[in-house]
């Protein structure tokens, strides 16, 4: 049975700015890298942001698509979030249409093309969110 997520992995082309995407944005911490030592595929780091190990792996490069990652993020912080994403120079991306009442996101890029979101909603807020259009 699925317990949770174990980590996620996403293929960058440098380590180094990757670590600085996690440690910026995220305030990641990181708990291992590699350092010319190949236990895996390639060349890696590991962080820790609260709970979730992410690990990130030298690579080439991807295509952008609406592939994403969320993370919850409170309203009173969004502005906060959005400032630091633009202190590094990172593509915002316009966001979706939104229904009234389901939290509002910022979706943006990393240096490889990964797109992330940061959204101030909830599963149980976007469903009621949805049912009240529906009826409307």
């Amino acid at each position: 049975m699925i317990s949770g997520i174990s980590h996620i992995t996403f293929i960058v082309k440098s380590l180094d700015k990757a670590a600085i995407f996690f440690k910026k944005i995220f305030e990641a911490k990181e708990v291992y890298s590699s350092d010319g030592k190949e236990f895996s595929v390639s060349e890696e780091k590991f962080f820790l942001l609260n709970d979730l190990w992410i690990a990130v792996m030298e690579g080439k490069e991807t295509e952008k698509s609406y592939n994403h990652i969320a993370f919850k993020i409170d309203e009173s912080d969004y502005e906060k979030y959005l400032k630091k994403i633009e202190s590094l120079g990172l593509e915002v991306k316009t966001g979706r249409k939104r229904v009234e009442g389901e939290g509002n996101s910022i979706y943006f890029y990393d240096y490889d093309n990964h797109l992330f979101e940061l959204h101030t909603g909830t599963l149980e807020t976007r469903l009621l969110s949805y049912k009240k259009e529906r009826t409307d």
